[in-house]
């Protein structure tokens, strides 16, 4: 691998700071000491420091030479609502809270970038490196713009990065296009009428409803979407009943919908909630339809996708780098940048999990999982690509 030799030679301290973050894991807004970390690091290398930018958000503002070009980089901050059972030494020390998305790793990598990029100035213009808060369901990129971010620093491109575990470690994938879908929720309560369960003539059954309404949702994937479009419909959980002698008022029905693009996605809203409510009406009960739209698709732009992977070839070697890699049905909310600025997101490689040290959990070490963990080998290759990308885009 092409990578950066004063990056190789700060690992020991950016995988310093990468277990320092994950010992301390903190939820979605909630990132003061975490923020704090960043920032100081940033200040202390000479790079200005805008904060509280969404909530807990960090940018850095790194100038050099004259130009007026300036790109974003972008990595997380914050953890899940999780208990480690992990036992290593920098296993987390919050209860029921733990990095098990990596983004400690990804806020260390691009650290690393930042601290290269301001010592050496090689670049012609401006990158903002960007420290996100609450990107497990909180939309903090979202907050961030709303905040004035692209205002505040006026960037032509934004690019973000996530780990991928199962990938080797010194690979990456991408794709233009959708590579990530949407996330949406629902919650339809069924209203019936309670009776006793020996008695079911006298009231209406709000689970057979429930039922039915399943069973119906089931044909929009299968019989109203085109094949060829991508489409989840998940429901995850039913809530009905107390006892076994009696039929309940309601029933409730909770589950995702998970699409790469709009247009699908209101084909299978505008269908579940005809489909409830006219199963229901059909049974003389009645439905409250609540859908909510929670994180757009992730669309990479055509442009910057190209350079992402040139510079990732160049880096890694073009047999190492997935230029066509398969869409996820999972969500990520860097969507909302990529909406109003140009850009691409890559997938890192992490491995399959024999970097974790003694004292990591039995489990997997898959993203979300209690036994994750972010492999640091990845913290001189991903900051070697963000200082590589910036050069690239602002050389343009």
């Amino acid at each position: 691998m092409n990578l950066i030799d004063p990056l190789i030679e700060f690992q020991p301290e950016l995988q310093q700071i990468r277990r320092d973050i994950h010992a301390y894991p903190e939820l979605c807004y909630e990132e003061q000491r975490t923020a704090g970390v960043v920032a100081q690091k940033l200040t202390d290398w000479g790079i200005p420091v805008l904060r509280g930018m969404g909530g807990t958000g960090v940018v850095g503002i790194i100038k050099a030479g004259s130009s007026a070009r300036a790109v974003g980089l972008r990595a997380d901050m914050d953890a899940l609502p999780m208990q480690e059972l992990n036992t290593f030494a920098h296993a987390s020390r919050h209860t029921g809270k733990m990095h098990a998305c990596g983004h400690d790793g990804h806020t260390a990598m691009l650290l690393g970038a930042a601290h290269y990029l301001a010592q050496q100035r090689n670049f012609d213009g401006t990158v903002y490196v960007i420290f996100q808060p609450a990107e497990e369901g909180g939309a903090g990129a979202r907050a961030m713009m709303e905040h004035g971010l692209f205002e505040q620093c006026p960037m032509d491109a934004v690019f973000g990065m996530h780990n991928w575990p199962g990938a080797a470690v010194g690979t990456f994938g991408v794709t233009p296009g959708p590579m990530m879908a949407s996330s949406n929720e629902f919650e339809v309560i069924v209203q019936g009428k309670g009776a006793h369960a020996a008695q079911p003539h006298k009231g209406v059954d709000p689970i057979m409803v429930a039922v039915q309404i399943a069973q119906g949702w089931q044909t929009i994937v299968s019989r109203n979407k085109s094949p060829i479009d991508a489409g989840v419909l998940s429901i995850t959980q039913i809530h009905a009943g107390s006892a076994t002698n009696v039929i309940p008022d309601e029933a409730t029905l909770i589950g995702t919908v998970r699409t790469f693009n709009t247009e699908v996605l209101n084909l299978i809203e505008q269908r579940m909630r005809a489909v409830a409510q006219h199963t229901a009406a059909a049974f003389d009960a009645q439905v409250d339809f609540r859908f909510k739209r929670n994180y757009p698709p992730l669309v990479n732009h055509v442009k910057e996708t190209a350079l992402a992977v040139e510079v990732l070839q160049a880096m890694v070697g073009t047999r190492n780098v997935n230029a066509a890699v398969e869409p996820t049905m999972g969500a990520e909310d860097f969507a909302f940048m990529l909406q109003q600025k140009p850009g691409c997101y890559v997938f890192i490689g992490n491995g399959e999990g024999a970097h974790r040290t003694m004292g990591h959990g039995l489990g997997p070490c898959n993203l979300h999982n209690p036994s994750y963990d972010f492999n640091d080998e990845l913290l001189p290759i991903g900051a070697s690509y963000w200082v590589r990308l910036a050069q690239a885009y602002l050389s343009r």
